[in-house]
């Protein structure tokens, strides 16, 4: 290697000197191209004493550099620097005992929750976790599930171009820690649209979006703190701007609004009760909802149904019976807080019901587990007109109703009031109301009720007031009323056999 491109040796002083001086080494382009030269070499080679040669100095230049993430402006050149040398860490990190986990939390942290909103570094970012995705996946399994809240901020802001590539590194967020955040932060994607686009028009620039959070995020603690007092002494609650409010510049961002903050955070930390938006915010997504719409807001509508759709997929077809079962009653609550676009909540409650049947016919257990909750949602349902699915789906959810109250009965009261809401219903169609006011009917005989609608095979369990009728020819047929019958409940009242009271020969 004779020329001075192919020499490791001017490279490697191009990075010890950029070590030494007290600049950034993102502001020298020559630093990016002799740390991927470097790469090059250590993979040509395969030599473990090149390898630890180049090392130190690489390591030096990542330090420096995320030393003066919040002194320069360097975004994407050093966006991209940051990225080349994790490639580095991660290809071979094993040779040197390098552990590569707290170099890569301090990318997400200190450079791309600055810069997601740059093209050049998402799209970077896009595709280095795409090629190392197998090795981020086995080495670091809660890498991606603790920051899917930046990599959606990343994908909501970027979408257009990254489409693609986001779609296959999504699955890698979903985790046992992430799968119950994750949903409601895909639900809620054009509610972080509407943060983001509010918080480039405070900044006055889409490039400086992850800047502005920063600072956001920094003084949201004290102003919490001030609201929190102000709430103590005054009465007013958080999130109140007075009477003035009204006259305020809709742009002004209230830092001390809880939702705004949950929004726009970073890393996963945990499922928690998301907070309802404050007047102000409520003002904003509405307009959002019914005025003139970004391209980006209108992306985003299209988007989350079709990560929803993944995650049912994965959920379907990799997570646990518990986690499953945690889902359906937090999606049941969701079902009517969301965005609201008329075309966008038809198709994410379309995809929620069509996640609830499919994972009630997987697992028929959990519908016994989860009655209450149920029983609780589809009565709620006819509160409210916009909550209405049409003819066929109500008819079904009628059905459900009266199946679980006729399997629990202790589930009778909240199915009788369910069942009542729609026979008293001004909204309700009129093959929906003629069968909730059948199982109405039903329901006060419990035996008639269990025989229509208990199970259709035929098990050793027998219930009071359920018969066999293909047995008919060699059974005894009582003139009790079987319904009748079963108001007694529980074993029989007697304790001997036919056999005891018939005389044999």
């Amino acid at each position: 290697m004779n020329d001075q491109d192919g020499d490791w040796n001017y490279h490697l002083r191009i990075l010890s000197n950029s070590a030494r001086d007290s600049t950034d080494p993102a502001s020298d382009p020559s630093v990016l191209q002799s740390v991927k030269k470097l790469h090059g070499f250590c993979k040509l080679e395969n030599s473990d004493d090149l390898v630890a040669r180049i090392y130190p100095q690489i390591n030096k230049v990542f330090q420096r550099s995320v030393a003066s993430l919040s002194q320069s402006e360097s975004g994407t050149s050093k966006g991209l620097l940051l990225l080349a040398i994790l490639q580095f860490f991660l290809d071979f990190g094993d040779m040197v005992l390098h552990d590569a986990d707290p170099s890569l939390r301090t990318f997400f942290r200190s450079c791309l929750s600055r810069e997601f909103s740059d093209a050049a570094v998402a799209e970077a970012t896009c595709e280095f976790l795409i090629e190392n995705k197998r090795k981020l996946l086995a080495s670091f399994p809660n890498l991606l599930p603790q920051f899917f809240p930046l990599l959606l901020k990343l994908i909501a802001w970027n979408w257009e171009k990254l489409e693609k590539s986001f779609l296959k590194i999504f699955p890698g967020l979903i985790s046992p820690g992430s799968f119950l955040p994750l949903f409601p932060s895909i639900l809620d994607l054009p509610m972080l649209v509407v943060a983001l686009e509010k918080v480039e028009r405070s900044s006055g620039s889409g490039s400086r979006v992850g800047g502005s959070i920063a600072s956001i995020q920094k003084s949201a603690a004290p102003e919490m703190l001030l609201a929190l007092m102000d709430e103590a002494y005054t009465g007013s609650t958080i999130g109140d701007g007075g009477d003035d409010s009204e006259s305020e510049d809709n742009n002004t961002i209230d830092v001390a609004d809880p939702l705004f903050l949950e929004l726009l955070k970073d890393e996963n930390d945990g499922l928690a009760e998301r907070h309802r938006p404050s007047p102000a915010l409520n003002t904003a997504l509405q307009a959002a909802a019914s005025g003139p719409r970004s391209e980006r807001m209108n992306q985003t509508l299209k988007i989350a149904p079709g990560l929803l759709d993944v995650y049912f997929s994965v959920t379907l077809r990799d997570a646990n019976d518990s986690l499953i079962c945690a889902l359906i009653p937090l999606l049941m609550a969701r079902n009517s807080t969301m965005f609201p676009d008329k075309n966008f909540s038809h198709e994410i409650r379309r995809r929620l019901l069509e996640f609830v049947l499919a994972a009630f016919q997987k697992s028929p257990n959990f519908i016994a587990l989860l009655k209450k909750p149920i029983i609780d949602r589809l009565g709620e349902a006819y509160d409210d007109p916009a909550k209405n699915l049409g003819t066929v789906p109500e008819e079904q959810h009628m059905t459900a109703i009266a199946k679980l109250a006729t399997y629990h009965r202790e589930l009778l009261p909240r199915a009788r009031v369910a069942l009542g809401k729609v026979v008293r219903s001004r909204i309700s169609d009129a093959r929906v109301w003629r069968r909730a006011h059948d199982y109405l009917g039903l329901m006060n005989e419990p035996g008639i009720c269990w025989s229509v609608l208990g199970p259709s095979r035929v098990s050793e369990k027998r219930f009071p007031g359920t018969v066999n009728w293909s047995e008919g020819g060699d059974k005894m047929v009582a003139h009790i009323p079987f319904h009748i019958l079963s108001e007694q409940g529980g074993p029989p009242f007697h304790d001997y056999a036919l056999s005891d009271v018939i005389i044999k020969n």
